[in-house]
């Protein structure tokens, strides 16, 4: 009795056994099993790679942006509202072919008195109000900061908002980088510009 229950267990295991060899030996599919397990990672990581070249393309061209307005500001002796106003045309064709979105401009002069105390001389922004008030103590680089000088400040910041990286499953405020950039340029003709309706 004890034998022919041995020979029946031999007699199921032994197909079951060739069977798992079989399984363990075939190759068939193999490929497809990682594809599908890499594709998604692959993926992700080519989709990641194109957000962080798209994002550092924008950063670099907000850079040369607010430096082209600083640079272009330092040029003139006079400023006017209507001038500094067509800055912002000069700050979109930087970021041409992107558009960005809600580009904000400033344009800040600031007078260093003989105390070596930075003091804003005018300020101007994107909406033509002023975002500092008059003679306000302003903070400036330390080297920058030498008595009887005066300074261009231009201050650019943009919304750069994620193309394809998970678009649906973040809420909007994690899908958008806010890009910041901003320039110092001393004057380059006469002591200081002047700005008459700022």
């Amino acid at each position: 009795m004890m034998e022919s229950k041995i020979m029946n267990r031999k007699g199921i295991l032994l197909p079951i056994i060739r069977a798992l060899k079989r399984f363990r030996g075939d190759r068939e599919g193999a490929g497809a099993v990682e594809f599908a397990i890499l594709a998604p990672i692959l993926l992700m990581l080519y989709i990641s790679a194109f957000e962080i070249t798209v994002g550092m393309s924008m950063a670099k061209r907000a850079s040369r942006a607010s430096g082209m307005i600083a640079d272009l500001v330092t040029q003139q002796s006079t400023m006017s509202k209507s001038t500094l106003t067509s800055m912002v045309s000069v700050a979109q064709a930087v970021f041409a072919p992107y558009t960005p979105s809600n580009l904000k401009v400033k344009v800040s002069a600031i007078r260093i008195d003989s105390g070596n105390t930075p003091r804003i001389a005018w300020s101007w922004q994107q909406d033509g109000t002023r975002p500092y008030t008059v003679n306000s103590v302003v903070t400036v680089p330390s080297d920058l900061k030498n008595p009887n000088s005066f300074l261009i400040h231009s201050e650019l910041q943009i919304d750069h908002k994620l193309a394809l990286f998970l678009a649906n499953t973040m809420s909007y405020d994690t899908q958008t980088i806010q890009i910041a950039r901003d320039f110092y340029f001393r004057q380059r003709v006469g002591d200081e510009v002047v700005c008459g309706d700022c």
